[in-house]
């Protein structure tokens, strides 16, 4: 990376497969470098849009605890871009995730809805085609997080809360770029 760009691990959980289907739930994000530099946001279901008690059974975030204690979608949203704002500290935020296609797009589509703008721009690091392509990784089925913490094992377990996933995923990335 460069002077200019930090890295910023992302995680989020959601109540259904696209942000059209589900509800942004909750965002946990961390620096790539010091992830004890954090935020953990939980959000306010959508009311229009549907619960997916597949996902409920994954994340553990009950609807009736979120609509009582989560915050509202653009407080929420504007909370993370103040936070990004402070810890990048002029610099560009590039969005870290495993699987990041999946995070980044709840992210930037409630970023684009609340605030009108995305400060991630336009794209993502994604920790698994970074794995296939530094380790030569003949299938996609090979980057699943069983198999990459095989070879780049962990000590944050992944435990479906975002921020904690966020931090293993930090763990990650410093593992992974690291010079052979």
């Amino acid at each position: 990376m460069t002077d200019d760009e930090t890295l910023v691990s992302v995680d989020i959980e959601a109540s259904g497969p696209t942000p059209c289907t589900g509800s942004l739930l909750s965002i946990g994000a961390c620096l790539v470098e010091d992830p004890q530099v954090a935020i953990y946001l939980e959000l306010k279901p959508l009311p229009e849009l549907p619960w997916s008690g597949e996902a409920e059974a994954v994340h553990r975030l009950g609807r009736a605890h979120l609509e009582q204690h989560g915050l509202e979608p653009n407080d929420a949203m504007e909370a993370f871009d103040a936070w990004l704002a402070e810890v990048a500290g002029g610099r560009q935020p590039v969005f870290v995730g495993f699987n990041a296609p999946f995070d980044w797009m709840f992210v930037a589509d409630y970023f684009q809805r609340c605030l009108g703008r995305n400060p991630f721009g336009i794209s993502a690091l994604d920790l698994k085609s970074y794995y296939m392509g530094r380790d030569r990784i003949g299938s996609w089925a090979a980057t699943s997080r069983r198999y990459v913490e095989q070879r780049y094992p962990v000590t944050t377990p992944h435990s479906h809360n975002a921020l904690d996933d966020a931090r293993g995923q930090a763990e990650l990335a410093l593992l992974l770029m690291q010079e052979d």
